[in-house]
């Protein structure tokens, strides 16, 4: 009997320490929360011992993204060095010049790696329809999870320390400690180095509020991510988007704002559960998502949707351009340049171009418009109540249109889309494709429900976890721990920004 069980520790052993490329390590797997509930306990242990809990934590965080991406970890510890050391380049050389030549080397060298593994089969996909098929040959070439944000947030160090704004890590394991932590590491937030580093070395000091809040962020992004969003993907949007054809204009219209609620919930709650789980390890992440469909115009929406990237967007790009200081025209055409390489971020795909394109020029107009009605707030939230109703409705169409590209697996399914809701509407069926999927109709409701609620109300509930007893909160993560297994495929869904 002992040879057995032998081999069954072995292979459970061997399979922790394996990469598996269909079963990543995410926030939402019982795999990860049982990893985090053991990481937690040495943790703990090591809080006085510095230097000890940060290799500890590194250690930790390049398992967590091998587990991710397998050996491409090593992409991760070379972009920490090199930014390492060019950044203490940086500081020690005299001279603009110098430090110029210095930043672009580092920008050169991020974008060159994110330009390989995301953009060369896109750009051989040019070639080949500018010049002919078979021109050029497709590369099998593995994207990094989460490459896109840990290549923003190492340019974004060496820019400020170039800038004048942060002074050179000395420690290396600082910087790695930076780079690689594991909340935020595959699919941001974008965290900047000047609010984060000065963390590193302090004392982890996790208060009752820290604590509740980062138990309620963690519970609600587990509701947003395995219950809300995995169960409308997998029955309902996806096999809308996979067959147009197949469906009424108003079931594909149902999708399309299906899938708005499915990336808003996925990405939103894998952002709670990022800043969550910082806040038990005693550190702070700023805030991601702001309820983005209550905003009533575009540029609203983008204060309040993927907060970290467009403030990324705004200050190392957009401002970098010039933004609104050389003319109307020029800053409307720098609107439509951030955003259109925004989009191209997003994903090498002319879609993604298109949705950048789309957002850039609605950003655009809606400046025309607050110049030629200077009275108009950029926010909305100084409009009547009924005209920021129609503002809203407004705005989320128009954000649901750009999601139809962003979603769709090509453009063709973007035309069979739009085809079937102007074709083949067919209203009359309403009832009972609501019917037929009462299920995914409710959590839908629902959800959209809860993100139109009052800022009042997501501040008295996580008032009421962050003041519950530590049994009460227990509890808690264990009920929506048993609803998550009731509604769970049986498959991996890893997270939507995981392919970015």
């Amino acid at each position: 009997m002992t040879l057995p069980v032998t081999g069954e520790l072995t292979g459970k052993l061997q399979a922790l320490l394996t990469y598996d490329a269909s079963s990543p390590l995410i926030f939402s797997s019982g795999l990860f929360l049982f990893l985090f509930a053991g990481f937690l306990l040495v943790y703990g242990a090591l809080r006085r011992a510095t230097t000890a809990r940060i290799l500890y934590v590194v250690l930790f965080s390049l398992y967590f993204y091998y587990k991710s991406s397998g050996l491409y970890f090593l992409l991760l510890v070379f972009a920490a060095a090199s930014d390492f050391l060019i950044a203490r380049a940086i500081a020690r050389t005299p001279g603009r010049t110098g430090k110029r030549w210095l930043v672009a080397l580092s920008v050169a060298v991020n974008l060159g790696m994110l330009g390989y593994f995301k953009y060369t089969n896109f750009l051989i996909d040019i070639a080949n329809q500018l010049f002919g098929a078979g021109f050029l040959q497709f590369r099998n070439i593995f994207l990094p999870v989460g490459i896109s944000f840990f290549v923003f947030q190492s340019m974004s160090y060496t820019i400020d320390v170039y800038r004048g704004g942060l002074q050179p890590l000395r420690r290396w394991i600082d910087y790695l400690f930076y780079l690689s932590f594991f909340p935020q590491l595959v699919a941001g937030p974008i965290v900047r180095a000047r609010d984060f580093i000065p963390q590193i070395r302090q004392r982890p000091l996790v208060t009752r509020e820290m604590f509740g809040t980062g138990v309620f962020l963690l519970l609600t992004g587990l509701f947003k991510k395995a219950i809300v969003s995995d169960y409308i993907s997998l029955n309902f949007v996806d096999r809308i988007f996979d067959e147009p054809l197949l469906y009424s204009g108003f079931e594909c219209l149902m999708g399309i704002y299906g899938y708005a609620l499915q990336i808003y919930c996925d990405f939103s709650g894998y952002s709670d559960m990022a800043i969550g789980i910082a806040l038990l390890l005693g550190f702070r992440f700023p805030k991601n998502f702001d309820a983005p469909y209550k905003s009533a115009t575009i540029t609203e929406f983008w204060r309040r949707w993927h907060i970290s990237l467009s403030s990324w967007l705004r200050d190392y790009l957009y401002i970098s351009l010039g933004g609104n200081r050389r003319g109307r025209v020029r800053t409307y055409l720098n609107l439509l340049l951030t955003m259109l390489l925004g989009g191209l971020w997003h994903g090498a795909a002319i879609r993604f171009v298109l949705w950048g394109a789309l957002h850039g020029a609605a950003l655009a107009l809606h400046k025309l418009w607050m110049t030629l009605l200077p009275r108009t707030k950029a926010t909305g939230e100084q409009m009547r109540p009924g005209w920021r109703i129609a503002g809203i409705a407004l705005t989320f169409n128009l954000v649901c249109f750009g999601w139809l590209m962003f979603r769709a697996e090509s453009m063709q399914t973007v035309t069979l889309m739009l085809h079937q809701i102007f074709h083949d509407f067919r209203a009359s069926t309403a009832p009972q494709v609501v019917a037929g999927y009462a299920p995914v109709f409710v959590l839908i409701g629902a959800g959209y429900l809860l993100h139109l609620l009052p800022d009042a109300a997501d501040r008295a509930a996580r008032r009421l976890v962050v003041g519950a007893p530590l049994t009460m909160q227990v509890l808690l993560a264990a009920a929506m721990i048993w609803c998550v297994m009731q509604v769970k495929s049986s498959d991996v869904q890893p997270f939507i920004y995981f392919q970015f």
